[in-house]
C-alpha cells in the first residue's frame, strides 16, 4: 500500500485553515488559540500574522512579501520562514496548502 504524498509548501501555495480548524480569542488568557479536534495551539505573534493571512486566496509568496514589508525584514528570509511554518503546520493538519 502506498502512502499519499504530503502537500509541500511553495510560493504559489494558497494556504487556508481546514473546516475543522478555527481561530478563537480567549479573553481569559487575552490570547488567540487555534482550535481543532483534540488540539489547542497557542500561536505567537508571528504565527498569528501568518495564520491571519491564510485565506485560501493569498499565495504564500505574497504573504511573505507583505510580512517582510510590515516588519522591515529581508524578503528572502521571511519567505523561507513562512514556507517552513506553513509546511510544519500543514504536517500537523491545521493548515491546508
Amino acid at each position: 500500500m502506498t502512502r499519499p504524498e504530503r502537500p509541500l509548501a511553495d510560493v504559489a501555495s494558497r494556504p487556508s485553515l481546514p473546516r475543522h480548524v478555527r481561530m478563537h480569542f480567549d479573553p481569559h488568557r487575552n490570547a488567540w488559540a487555534l482550535l481543532s479536534p483534540e488540539k489547542v495551539l497557542w500561536p505567537d505573534e508571528i504565527s498569528l500574522a501568518i495564520l491571519s493571512r491564510c485565506d485560501g486566496r493569498s499565495e504564500a509568496g505574497a504573504i511573505a512579501r507583505e510580512l517582510a514589508r510590515e516588519y522591515g525584514a529581508d524578503e528572502r528570509e521571511v519567505r523561507a520562514d513562512v514556507l517552513a511554518f506553513l509546511q510544519d503546520w500543514s504536517d500537523r493538519m491545521v493548515v491546508r496548502l
